[in-house]
């Protein structure tokens, strides 16, 4: 039964449907971070599986490369999560992953988790597209929690947040290549 159906007969039957959250997250260090949330949380969302995009395309074509995190990821989805960890602000992928969630004028929520450290003005390493929209009011962050009823909160501040979409600061290109 395909997504739409399952959500049609939900609605159908008067349950209600669970939203559709898409995680954006540096695989190669905080895939045990993804995992735990999609873990904890899939009873209240439909967390948008991983798919790796990165290994799963293979064309080096950009353009296709974006249209593919689009189309199979954002697309169909309410908000982006970020996972916020020691490497994300320095990953392409999740710079183009926020740019198409700001796009789309999606919920955008960053979560810093508990290995990111602090740089020496006591602020955390946000990718830089994510950081503007926290400064502009437009996207919301928390730290990493474990309470569902807490995450619940930081989401539906998220979704709150991006119903101002004169706030979303989108005007940066994007990433060409992952700093080091």
């Amino acid at each position: 039964m395909s997504r739409q159906s399952l959500s049609l007969a939900a609605l159908l039957l008067g349950q209600p449907t669970k939203p559709r959250v898409f995680v954006s997250y540096h695989h190669e260090n905080d895939q045990a971070w993804y995992d735990r949330f999609s873990q904890l949380f899939h009873s209240s969302y439909d967390v948008v599986t991983d798919r790796s995009l990165e290994r799963a395309i293979d064309s080096d074509a950009t353009d296709y490369q974006q249209r593919r995190i689009r189309e199979e990821n954002i697309s169909g989805s309410s908000i982006t999560v970020v996972l916020c960890g020691t490497e994300t602000w320095k990953r392409r992928w999740v710079d183009w992953e926020i740019d198409m969630t700001l796009n789309k004028e999606h919920a955008l929520l960053g979560v810093v988790l508990p290995t990111q450290p602090c740089n020496v003005q006591n602020r955390y390493y946000w990718p830089d597209r994510l950081f503007e929209n926290i400064q502009s009011g437009f996207a919301h962050w928390t730290y990493w929690n474990e309470n569902p009823a807490n995450v619940r909160a930081a989401i539906d501040m998220a979704r709150a947040k991006a119903r101002s979409p004169a706030a979303i600061r989108n005007s940066r290109p994007r990433m060409e290549r992952s700093r080091s």
